[in-house]
């Protein structure tokens, strides 16, 4: 069996479902349902059956498929080993990256880094940053960009940092917030918390939210087309034309501020591709 059967293995064990399997591993269902068969022909056994309620595993199945991740791991580790013998960096930079930090400043970075080592491939994982520390300790991802201050025990370095801002329409006051209608995403726990303090410091009454949604661009586009104001990071808003920012502040008067990391563990930086990355992206300011 090679890495693409192991994959399916865990796809359709985690998803119990066949066309979800399908979609996240880009294949169409005949073609994923032809590699379960002959996986099941290679072992003799049947791995899973199909019923109403989705996907059942074997015991023969499930067994295979809690050895897959360990498998998975395994065959990379033994592909960037190999890869290391040569002295020249190449390979898949595998990366897990909050989803602003992919739209914001990850392409920018991929695009400066592959002008100097063109043979470095990239696997992209864009999710929330409270996810990225366990795809950093599964080894799921090489590099980690995490927004906020999640908690890593290993390597980790200061990418960026940029202010919290007040974003509407037309220029607003302070004081009159309470009584504007206000447009909130989705976001983590952390960032949120920081908002609600922020927002209990300085009024009695609570926010009038006449909005939710679950994407910060699409807060962005709302406030463009003048429905409410939103508290957002500042670089969601930076060059836009129809947006008026004011910055908030903390209670010692220093603006609140929203910080990116770059995360690894320093035992992969043995891996060349790793290490390269590390030390360019060090050596710029983005």
């Amino acid at each position: 069996m090679d890495e693409r059967d192991w994959l399916i293995l865990r796809a359709l064990y985690e998803h119990k479902n066949i066309t979800k399997a399908a979609q996240e591993l880009y294949m169409s269902q005949p073609a994923l349902t032809n590699r379960l068969k002959d996986i099941e022909e290679k072992f003799k056994v049947k791995i899973a059956m199909r019923g109403r309620r989705g996907v059942h595993f074997t015991p023969q199945g499930e067994y295979l498929a809690n050895y897959a991740d360990q498998i998975i791991l395994n065959l990379r580790r033994i592909k960037e080993n190999v890869l290391n013998f040569d002295k020249n960096i190449g390979g898949t930079l595998r990366i897990g990256t909050s989803r602003l930090a992919a739209k914001y400043q990850l392409p920018k970075i991929l695009r400066l880094f592959r002008n100097e080592y063109p043979e470095v491939d990239f696997k992209v994982i864009a999710t929330w940053s409270r996810n990225i520390p366990n795809y950093l300790k599964s080894e799921e991802v090489h590099i980690g960009i995490f927004r906020g201050e999640q908690y890593w025990p290993d390597e980790k370095h200061l990418l960026s940092e940029e202010k919290i801002c007040i974003a509407s329409k037309n220029r607003i006051k302070l004081q009159d917030l309470p009584n504007l209608p206000r447009i909130d995403f989705e976001t983590d726990s952390l960032l949120q918390v920081e908002i609600d303090n922020w927002w209990k410091r300085n009024y009695t009454q609570p926010p009038q939210i006449s909005m939710e949604v679950d994407q910060v661009d699409t807060c962005k586009e709302m406030v463009i087309n003048g429905l409410g104001y939103a508290i957002l990071p500042n670089i969601v808003v930076q060059g836009v034309k129809d947006i008026d920012t004011m910055d908030i502040f903390n209670e010692d008067g220093q603006p609140i501020t929203r910080r990116t990391w770059m995360a690894y563990q320093k035992k992969s930086t043995d891996i060349n591709a790793v290490r390269v990355f590390v030390d360019f992206v060090k050596s710029k300011k983005f």
